[in-house]
């Protein structure tokens, strides 16, 4: 009978192993699978990005982000959660206007809003269900010609990788405070925020939109330290970040994901 039930336990023991394997390599393919979809540009005089765009990072260019950028349609924006997430974007299917062999790697950092007054097939390239993504030109140069304007893509999430460590803006009035998470490498898109004074515990903070986090407490006055997890389940700790005198508008570096 004991040697039933042991035997019983192994054969459940190695399905549960069996089905976490499954879902690990499920879960990882998802992410690095090629995908279709299609990419526009916008030109360097028309540089909807540089104000900030839907994900909060502000001046790309001076966050660090340059060019290598790309605003993304609501099948992919996924309401903003996806803010900061890498892709690697190569043009497919057109001989005469993809450069062959080439990809690039760009950062999400903003939103391409739907346009119902044209048809999702001709013209609304942004609208459900289309898999859009908006370049800008000397991103779109690394993969195809500039004239080509809308070219057929495959894209995938990759690892972000990125210079130094994740950069924290504190901004607010009063017991409001809203924090500004960028240049986050590994996953790159942020899910779960925690915040802690030096006369607190660790307090939960919301999304307020894009990688925009906020909360409302009294936290003047206090090194302020951060713990940060990213879409893949891995979670970064940063301690007294901000110095006991801090101010709001002033960016402070914490450690960072492992690329």
């Amino acid at each position: 009978m004991r040697y039933c039930h042991f035997h019983l336990f192994l054969i459940l023991f190695q399905l549960l192993l069996f089905a976490w394997t499954a879902r690990s390599i499920s879960t990882s393919s998802t992410l690095t699978e090629w995908r279709p979809a299609r990419a526009t540009y916008y030109a360097t005089d028309n540089p909807p990005d540089s104000v900030g765009g839907a994900c909060g990072y502000g001046d790309l260019e001076r966050g660090g982000y340059g060019k290598a950028t790309a605003g993304l349609s609501a099948e992919l924006f996924d309401r903003g959660r996806v803010c900061g997430a890498c892709f690697e974007i190569r043009c497919v299917d057109d001989v005469k206007w993809c450069i062959r062999g080439r990809s690039v790697i760009v950062t999400a950092t903003n939103f391409c809003p739907p346009n119902y007054g044209l048809p999702a097939d001709g013209g609304g390239h942004c609208n459900p269900p289309n898999r859009h993504l908006v370049l800008h030109v000397e991103a779109f140069q690394k993969i195809a010609i500039w004239k080509a304007s809308n070219m057929p893509v495959q894209y995938r999430r990759i690892k972000c990788i990125k210079d130094g460590g994740i950069r924290f803006t504190i901004d607010g009035v009063g017991y409001f405070h809203s924090v500004l998470i960028s240049n986050v490498a590994g996953a790159g898109d942020i899910v779960a925020v925690k915040i802690k004074g030096s006369r607190t515990g660790w307090l939960q903070m919301g999304r307020n939109w894009g990688q925009i986090w906020h909360i409302n407490a009294d936290l003047k006055n206090q090194p302020l330290s951060f713990e940060v997890t990213s879409s893949d389940d891995k979670t970064v700790t940063s301690y007294s970040v901000a110095p006991k005198v801090w101010n709001f508008g002033q960016t402070f570096v914490g450690q960072q994901f492992q690329s």
